[in-house]
């Protein structure tokens, strides 16, 4: 894993039944802030992520910079005020793009995972973590392939940095599990319990459950939702998720 903030680690915590802080996060893939008007509009993805007020945000297919490609990340920071990790998952002279996490609250630390899967399109996640009132939290936002051999080899890898840690964490992304009895979803359901899974794609019309979110441990997990509003369905060809979590 790579390092991209260069920062010390928070303090770890020896167990998971810390009592922290009331928080909302979501997981938001914003299509390369191209909506389904075929429109690109960071702006519009700004008053969106406005909309949903959440503390933590993860995103997927987010333009990071290149020569040839804005800087999305950058954008959003500036228009929403939060503060920006990347983790890019394809990095060309012309082009960077990948995850991204935005937060409310410091980001002591972030690396990313490489999820690429042999000649597919470049896959990983972004593995971060935060300090909410002195509290620490870690959030890894994914985005994973397309093929079921791809995302089953993902979700092994992406299992095996779980079981390391010693404060919460939480998993969430666009896992492109279309299939719901599909082996990749039985085995994060059996790491991190059953939890909500709204239908978020296509965002005009929702049948598919792509976007996820997971918390470890489950108990602190109170209520997940699909932000449907009229904005939100124009933005992207994905709708945001929504999960409040409470100590």
């Amino acid at each position: 894993m790579d390092s991209l903030i260069d920062v010390a680690p928070s303090p770890l915590k020896t167990a998971l039944d810390l009592n922290p802080w009331p928080l909302t996060v979501a997981t938001y893939n914003i299509h390369g802030a191209v909506g389904v008007d075929r429109r690109f509009s960071p702006e519009r993805v700004a008053e969106v992520l406005r909309e949903m007020r959440a503390d933590v945000v993860a995103m997927q297919e987010v333009p990071l910079g290149g020569s040839k490609t804005p800087n999305v990340l950058a954008m959003l920071e500036e228009a929403t005020g939060m503060i920006g990790a990347a983790g890019p998952a394809l990095k060309l002279p012309h082009k960077i793009y990948g995850n991204a996490v935005l937060s409310r609250y410091p980001i002591t630390s972030a690396r990313t995972i490489d999820l690429s899967f042999g000649s597919r399109e470049p896959r990983g996640a972004l593995d971060a973590d935060l300090s909410c009132h002195g509290h620490p939290l870690r959030i890894i936002a994914t985005h994973l392939g397309l093929r079921p051999a791809e995302r089953r080899d993902q979700i092994r890898r992406l299992l095996q940095v779980f079981d390391t840690e010693e404060m919460p964490v939480i998993l969430l992304g666009d896992i492109n599990e279309w299939f719901v009895w599909g082996r990749p979803l039985r085995w994060l359901t059996s790491h991190f319990e059953s939890v909500p899974a709204p239908v978020t794609f296509p965002s005009r019309l929702p049948m598919f459950a792509l976007d996820r979110i997971w918390i470890r441990p489950r108990h602190r997990l109170v209520h997940v939702e699909v932000h449907s509003t009229s904005l939100a369905r124009r933005a992207s060809d994905h709708l945001p998720l929504i999960a409040h979590i409470d100590g």
